[in-house]
C-alpha cells in the first residue's frame, strides 16, 4: 500500500498540498506581504526540496508581427531550506516580503498574481495562484496626477515589452498613454505617452513619448516619417512633488 501510494504521489495524486494565505489582497507597489504559506502533508512522507514564491505579471510583446500576451516574473524567492513532510502533517511559513516598486499596476488587462510551489523530487510540483491587486506608488501616482491636472485623460495603460528607449531589468514596462481633452495642449498634441522604466521608493526615472499633431505640409510629413515624436527621460523625487506639476510643464512644453 505504501508504494502504490508513493506512485500516486509522483503523479500528484495525494501529494503534500500547498496554500499561499495573505493577510490581505490590494497593495501598493513597494509595500510589504505579509501572510503565510501553509503546506500539508498528502498520503505519505515527503522530502520539499524548496518552497518558491513569485510576483508574476502579464504582458504583451511582439513575435512574427503578432501581439502575444505573455507573463513575466517580477520577482521569486525561496522561503526555506529542505524539510520533511509526515502524512496528514500541516505545517506553516511566515512571509514577510516586499513588493518591488516596479510591480505593474493592475489596471487595464495587466494581471498580477502570487505563485506559490512546492519543489518535490520525483513527484509533481503542486502550486497555487493568488491574484492581487497593485496600485501605483506615491511618487507614480504623483506623476499620473499631475499630467491629469495638465489636461490630459488617460486613454490606455498596457504592460509590453519595452521599446528600445525604456529598457531596463525587466522584459516589460508599464506605459499610459494619455490624450489631451483640455488646456495648453488640445490641438497641439496627438497624445503624450507616460513609461515609468525605475522606481524606487524616493524617485522614479520616466521616459515620455510628446507626440505632436501634424500641422502643415511638414507636419505631415513629420508624421508620416515618425519625426513627430520626441523622447525625453525624467528624474522625479520626493523633493520634486511640491512642483511636479511645474516640471512637467516645462519639459512638454519644450517639445508641443
Amino acid at each position: 500500500m505504501a508504494l502504490f501510494n508513493k506512485v500516486l504521489a509522483s503523479i500528484g495524486i495525494g501529494s503534500a498540498k500547498v496554500d499561499t494565505k495573505l493577510e490581505k489582497t490590494v497593495y501598493t507597489a513597494g509595500e510589504i506581504m505579509r501572510g503565510v504559506v501553509e503546506v500539508k502533508g498528502g498520503n505519505i512522507e515527503q522530502q520539499i526540496d524548496s518552497i518558491y514564491l513569485s510576483v508574476m505579471t502579464t504582458y504583451v510583446r511582439e513575435t512574427d508581427d503578432k501581439k502575444v500576451t505573455d507573463h513575466a516574473a517580477v520577482f521569486k524567492r525561496k522561503l526555506n531550506e529542505p524539510f520533511t513532510i509526515g502524512a496528514g502533517e500541516t505545517r506553516e511559513f511566515p512571509i514577510d516580503l516586499e513588493l518591488p516598486h516596479e510591480t505593474p499596476i493592475t489596471q487595464g488587462k495587466t494581471r498580477v498574481w502570487v505563485e506559490t510551489g512546492l519543489d518535490i523530487k520525483q513527484a509533481v510540483d503542486p502550486g497555487d495562484k493568488d491574484y492581487i491587486e497593485v496600485r501605483a506608488t506615491p511618487i507614480a501616482e504623483a506623476v499620473l496626477e499631475a499630467v491629469r491636472s495638465l489636461g490630459f485623460r488617460l486613454r490606455e495603460v498596457e504592460c509590453q515589452q519595452p521599446s528600445r528607449h525604456a529598457r531596463g531589468k525587466y522584459p516589460f514596462v508599464q506605459e499610459f498613454e494619455f490624450v489631451p481633452v483640455s488646456g495648453d495642449y488640445k490641438g497641439k498634441l496627438d497624445e503624450l505617452e507616460v513609461t515609468f522604466i525605475e522606481q524606487a521608493a524616493h524617485e522614479v526615472t520616466l521616459l515620455m513619448q510628446v507626440d505632436r499633431r501634424a500641422r502643415g505640409l511638414g507636419g505631415f510629413l513629420s508624421e508620416a516619417m515618425g519625426t513627430d515624436e520626441t523622447n525625453v527621460r525624467l528624474r522625479i523625487g520626493k523633493h520634486d512633488l511640491p512642483a511636479i506639476e511645474s516640471k512637467l510643464n516645462e519639459t512638454i512644453s519644450r517639445f508641443a
